[in-house]
């Protein structure tokens, strides 16, 4: 076990500097520097963050175009007229008609909840862990539409789901180090209690480690692999996603 917590200690350090934003959808948040403005890029940039990471990196940019690169006045201040040119945005099955609700949602929590880390952070004490955060945001962010065709963007982990792309938005806000790619601007919710996005990449990797057993990739398996990876580092466990996706997405070696 000591070889492999050594092998990923090694890539997380090979992986977890600023050449990773050169390549990786953390980039666009990455454009600003006001909170509000950094949390909802990663919001919507991690919801839309799947498929070819280029892909994604082009659209989320221009998901920020339409916002006129100003995200947080945009939700605030957006005119019918200016949500409604939301409608020509696609990215796979997110289409526009989903980033004009997302946005309106977006507002609600603003104006009504105090942003969206106060959302998360509410839904952590609850329960103190990432599992109710998820589950609280959900109800928060369709609490005025229910349930419609655009929830199934957001993750929903009664489900089993394994919520990779709120996961890794969470990872982006809340972690915290020296190396200058996740922004650890949110500080209610420790990074003990963060779990990793678990994608196919993660996933492959961790069973060919032996991290993993379960075959789906859900939160049954997130929960599992996350067990493993806190007798690792109690502290600091997500860290572990720059080595494991690393491995995967750039077919890097275990040597």
């Amino acid at each position: 076990m000591n070889t492999i917590v050594n092998l990923l200690e090694s890539k997380v350090k090979l992986y977890n500097t600023l050449d990773y934003i050169e390549t990786d959808p953390i980039q666009i948040p990455h454009r600003f520097t006001i909170k509000e403005d950094i949390e909802i890029a990663s919001f919507l940039t991690a919801t839309i963050a799947w498929g070819q990471r280029k892909t994604i990196i082009k659209n989320a940019s221009f998901m920020m175009d339409l916002m006129e690169n100003s995200p947080c006045d945009f939700v605030l201040n957006a005119s019918e007229a200016d949500l409604q040119n939301l409608r020509q945005f696609v990215h796979r099955t997110f289409n526009g008609v989903d980033l004009e609700l997302f946005v309106r949602q977006l507002r609600n929590i603003y104006v009504n909840h105090l942003g969206l880390e106060s959302v998360f952070t509410a839904g952590y004490k609850l329960n103190n862990t990432v599992y109710s955060a998820l589950l609280h945001f959900r109800e928060v962010f369709f609490e005025s539409v229910g349930v419609c065709r655009t929830s199934k963007h957001i993750s929903d982990v009664s489900t089993n789901s394994a919520a990779k792309r709120l996961n890794m938005m969470l990872r982006w806000l809340v972690r915290n180090d020296d190396c200058g790619v996740d922004f650890g601007i949110w500080n209610q919710i420790p990074m003990s209690a963060l779990m990793i996005p678990l994608d196919v990449h993660v996933g492959n990797i961790s069973r060919e480690l032996g991290l993993l057993s379960r075959k789906q990739n859900d939160w049954k398996a997130l929960e599992e692999l996350m067990n493993v990876l806190r007798v690792f580092d109690a502290e600091d466990p997500v860290k572990y996603d720059y080595a494991l996706f690393g491995m995967g997405v750039f077919n890097d070696s275990f040597l």
